[in-house]
């Protein structure tokens, strides 16, 4: 039976090393460790591989984060899978800076691109992982700081921990393809 790890993010280069990438950056580092590659598939670029015996998807969705959903329910109906066969993975602003944290349902959060996957696959029935990117300032403080923190990169003393959490990311998702 066939899972996809969906690493959320904007798509371009110049979002590539962005806090809001980190799910993409988990599965840019699932490709090396499994040893496969992305190929092109529309806007999208998906590895297939294998796991454990099974087939698994890897998978970096051509479309932005906050509107990621419709474009996720179009590519899932075409590979056949459903909303139990996906394990999303992407960035937690509620999250200190490298924490991770798996969930196996749950509401949005507050987070757009998880907003739009629920409302697209119509259930919160999705399995995460969650890395902590810290917020910026103080609570409360204006949305225009959360946006800005959110496409900027890490700081050179936060590189080090957003490696390992997407490491531990990467293992999390793994362990949740086998569990099932």
């Amino acid at each position: 039976m066939a899972q996809a790890i969906i690493g959320l993010g904007n798509p371009g280069p110049e979002y590539r090393d962005t806090r809001h990438n980190v799910g993409q950056r988990v599965v840019d580092g699932l490709t090396r460790r499994i040893h496969t590659r992305f190929a092109r598939e529309a806007s999208h670029l998906i590895a297939q591989t294998r796991w454990r015996g099974d087939a698994l998807y890897l998978i970096k969705l051509g479309s932005y984060m906050n509107v990621s959903g419709p474009a996720a329910a179009r590519l899932c109906r075409k590979l056949h899978l459903g909303p139990a066969d996906l394990i999303i993975v992407f960035d937690d602003l509620d999250l200190p800076l490298g924490k991770v944290r798996v969930r196996l349902t749950g509401s949005a959060g507050g987070h757009n691109g998880v907003r739009s996957l629920i409302a697209a696959f119509g259930t919160d029935d999705l399995r995460r992982v969650k890395i902590g990117i810290g917020r910026p300032g103080r609570p409360g403080e204006d949305r225009d700081r959360v946006s800005d923190h959110v496409l900027s990169p890490f700081f050179p003393e936060e590189v080090e921990a957003v490696a390992a959490a997407c490491d531990e990311a990467a293992d999390a998702a793994l362990a949740l393809v086998e569990r099932r």
